[in-house]
């Protein structure tokens, strides 16, 4: 087996954002639901998002797109635990998206590292003390369960963020594995999303790396007036401003596409400096 690298969620200064390679092994995702819903296509696509780049490599068992079905927890660990099982052995660290403690604790059993947890800790209390114990890194996500237009989102969003980080800490998760997600298009308005990454450095005073999962979701397709499957350059684009805009993690579909992009930018931001 090959020695697993450091954990990273802070990208080096200078550096393009750490990539997150997205596996679902669900049936039902909104992107590419049922095309690695088997267990050997979720293997080789988390094989395949490694070779492309990937920093690390994110494995969900549950769906959590809009109106989605939740699933049993031996169902999520039966769809789930085989593929880290095997996909423990890459280099790059495995991250589990459940919401679920109990499947977060096998799934870092078996070999993952991160925990990615959409409800920021606040779906399942046991949460936080299991990824403690295990000295998991942790990504909190930003979640609601209605729309809300009139509000601030932003400040909504650094409120709930800024409790699940004291749930983390109290719980014994160090700072250094703490990342925090906006959670775009998770129970917000089309312009709620967009201002979420405009005004992103609000976000970034809160002192811990900033994840952006936008990859082919529904307020990049009505920007652009595509269905799904063809969203991949207006995400790019979106992914690109964001790097620039202070990312440290992009959670992406398309790992080769997102880093040759990032190398173009990177490599004529180099001349803009001299």
């Amino acid at each position: 087996m090959m020695a697993a690298s450091p954990l990273r969620l802070r990208r080096p200064s200078g550096a393009p954002p750490l990539l997150m390679g997205i596996v679902n092994v669900t049936p039902d995702s909104f992107s590419d639901g049922g095309r690695f819903s088997t267990i050997d296509t979720a293997i080789s696509q988390g094989r395949k998002l490694a070779a492309d780049g990937a920093s690390i490599i994110d494995i969900g068992g549950e769906s959590t797109r809009p109106g989605h079905r939740p699933v049993d927890a031996n169902v999520e660990k039966a769809r789930i635990l085989p593929v880290i099982e095997a996909l423990a052995d890459l280099t790059v660290p495995l991250s589990v998206d459940t919401m679920k403690a109990g499947v977060a604790e096998a799934a870092l059993q078996a070999g993952a590292r991160i925990v990615n947890d959409v409800w920021g800790l606040r779906h399942d209390e046991a949460m936080a003390p299991v990824i403690a114990e295990h000295g998991a890194g942790l990504v909190i996500m930003h979640n609601r369960e209605e729309l809300a237009e009139d509000i601030d989102i932003i400040e909504d969003v650094r409120a709930f963020l800024a409790r699940s980080i004291e749930l983390a800490l109290s719980a014994g998760i160090r700072p250094e594995k703490i990342a925090l997600d906006p959670g775009l298009g998770f129970g917000k308005t089309h312009n709620q999303n967009l201002l979420l990454i405009a005004e992103m450095s609000r976000l970034q005073s809160l002192g811990f790396p900033l994840l952006i999962g936008l990859s082919r979701k529904s307020f990049i397709g009505r920007i652009v007036d595509r269905p799904v499957g063809e969203r991949g350059a207006a995400t790019l684009a979106a992914n690109l401003l964001a790097a620039r805009l202070g990312a440290d993690i992009l959670r992406v579909h398309d790992v080769a596409e997102t880093r040759d992009g990032l190398a173009v930018e990177t490599a004529i931001g180099a001349f803009r400096q001299r």
